[in-house]
């Protein structure tokens, strides 16, 4: 069932646009090395840093939290589930088990390479997931997210067995566990790949509302579901596939996000979209803030931080839906 709720007011929208805008200039001047922002043009080494790591680190970060968001979103309506993101179904670790089997066999694989296969290995990987989430009891709802964890962790264990075998542990670790330390100049551009991804999802947004539906309601309505099935995943895949190479994985974004706007604002994709991938690149880049700041000079990574904050909100939603029947 579809909810409708009022959209919210102007002045909402300009509070969260300067919440946001707060947290981006706080991205940028936080840090080990210090960065005053009002001496960035008079400062070429100011400068420098600013271009080569500030604000790589900090596009990263909006572009991770907001296409995480909005892939959970999809997610959530492909599979008529609110419990299940792209951490949570197998997605992130399907594409995982991608990166280590390229550089196993293809070691000097460009970037773009690794972001290809591991795209390839979570489209299947999802793919495999709703086929068997549309298989189970639609009566009980926690199956399916249940279902997804164990799914993941057959895949996570998988992968871990196959690095263990060839002294990649510490590789794999990079790609389990999100931080954007890492990201520099000329590591993250890939990611704006997911930025097209999202305007994909807001082009056919009326349609992914009514897919929400189910299959025979969708095909009623004249919706082609097949295709939309298939965009569907293929933008998800992109976005995480995108994601796992280039920060890692970070967890509960998709989950945390999506819930709480469609609780404010009802299920109307077209009208949630901005709002989700708003609030999930705020919540990201909250949280890297958080991870620099909490043991400064040292830096706690992103998907440590975001799984302590996702995991009470995920709590928090199954505790909220037992209590309301």
């Amino acid at each position: 069932m579809i909810s409708a709720v009022s959209k919210p007011s102007l002045w909402t929208g300009l509070i969260a646009g300067l919440g946001l805008a707060v947290l981006f200039v706080l991205s940028l001047a936080v840090g080990v090395s210090p960065l005053p922002l009002n001496k960035v043009l008079s400062d070429p080494e100011a400068m420098q840093l600013l271009a080569v790591s500030r604000l790589p680190r900090t596009f990263a970060a909006v572009l991770c939290g907001a296409g995480l968001a909005i892939a959970g979103l999809i997610m959530q309506t492909l599979s008529r589930n609110r419990f299940v993101e792209p951490a949570t179904a197998g997605t992130a670790q399907s594409a995982e088990l991608g990166i280590l089997l390229v550089t196993l066999l293809f070691p000097a694989a460009a970037l773009w390479v690794k972001t290809l296969v591991a795209g390839g290995a979570a489209l299947v990987g999802t793919s495999v997931f709703l086929a068997t989430a549309h298989r189970l009891p639609p009566q009980q709802p926690f199956l399916v997210p249940l279902f997804g964890i164990v799914y993941g962790g057959v895949i996570g264990a998988v992968a871990t067995f196959a690095a263990w075998q060839a002294d990649l542990l510490q590789f794999l670790s990079v790609w389990t566990n999100g931080e954007f330390s890492g990201v520099l100049r000329g590591r993250y551009e890939l990611l704006w790949i997911a930025a097209l991804m999202v305007a994909v999802a807001w082009i056919v947004a009326d349609r992914l509302t009514i897919m929400a539906l189910g299959r025979e309601a969708s095909i009623g309505l004249g919706i082609d579901y097949a295709r939309m099935m298939q965009i569907g995943l293929v933008i998800v895949s992109v976005i995480t596939a995108l994601a796992v190479v280039i920060v890692g994985m970070i967890p509960f974004v998709g989950l945390a996000v999506p819930n709480i706007v469609s609780r404010l604002m009802g299920d109307n994709v077209r009208g949630t979209l901005g709002w989700v991938a708003a609030g999930g690149a705020g919540l990201v880049l909250a949280c890297d803030i958080a991870g620099r700041l909490l043991r400064y000079p040292y830096e706690i990574p992103v998907g440590t931080v975001m799984g302590v904050v996702g995991g009470a909100v995920f709590l928090w939603l199954l505790f909220r839906r037992g209590g309301h029947g």
